[in-house]
């Protein structure tokens, strides 16, 4: 193994904590800020699908998160937002913050391995979290450099092909198995990390992936499971 590959969503940002905060900020006290954020999200999938689908050209993430924003806010009962509001909360998924393990885990790993998100935020996002957060990437991947969103298999093709590497020596790191299951279908090898926090308690996810080369509960522990 030579360059691990991460999900960002979940896996390396909380981004129900941070678009919640945000939402605080923008929209105020009577707003529920976390069930908005959950209404949001629930629109990820399957905004990315109408382009997987051909429905629609491509477009990147923020766009997408532009369109679903008027139901997510009716979905809390706010009927509309200026242009300048609805802007600044897309660029909440600009602000989120790494969880605590992050940072360390990631400046360990990086001693032995090349590392880039491949996420299907933009690589403005992408670049915007790395600045925020101090995430020690020596790359950015995802979504916008292949032109399609996860789980479509040109996502996971691109990397290997952009470091430069066989299948077998990329290692996809996620909190979500149909990610992983996606990435071991194109040969990558896979990192279940648990994130139990990232629906706010909701649904908890599964502790481990039985189907995953490593199940750690941190990049911390990642780092020490490969050595570094």
């Amino acid at each position: 193994m030579r360059a691990l590959v991460f999900d960002v969503f979940g896996t390396v940002v909380d981004w129900r904590g941070g678009v919640a905060r945000e939402a605080a900020r923008l929209l105020g006290p009577d707003v529920d800020a976390a069930a908005f954020a959950d209404a949001w999200r629930a629109r990820y999938v399957p905004s990315m699908q109408r382009v997987r689908s051909g429905e629609r050209p491509w477009v990147v993430l923020d766009a997408l998160h532009r369109e679903s924003l008027p139901a997510a806010l009716a979905e809390v009962g706010v009927d509309g937002v200026p242009d300048d509001v609805a802007d600044e909360l897309v660029l909440a998924w600009h602000r989120l913050d790494p969880w605590p393990d992050v940072v360390a885990g990631l400046t360990r790993l990086r001693r032995s391995y090349l590392l880039a998100p491949l996420s299907n935020g933009g690589v403005r996002l992408s670049v915007d979290l790395a600045r925020r957060g101090g995430l020690p990437w020596d790359a950015v991947l995802g979504a916008e450099v292949a032109g399609h969103y996860k789980p479509d298999p040109e996502v996971y093709d691109s990397a290997p092909r952009l470091l430069d590497l066989p299948p077998s020596a990329v290692c996809m790191v996620a909190a979500h198995g149909d990610d992983l299951t996606a990435a071991r279908a194109r040969g990558l090898r896979t990192a279940y990390v648990h994130r139990p926090g990232e629906f706010g308690g909701l649904r908890t996810p599964p502790a481990t992936d039985p189907d995953a080369d490593l199940s750690v509960g941190s990049l911390e522990e990642l780092a020490t499971a490969l050595g570094c």
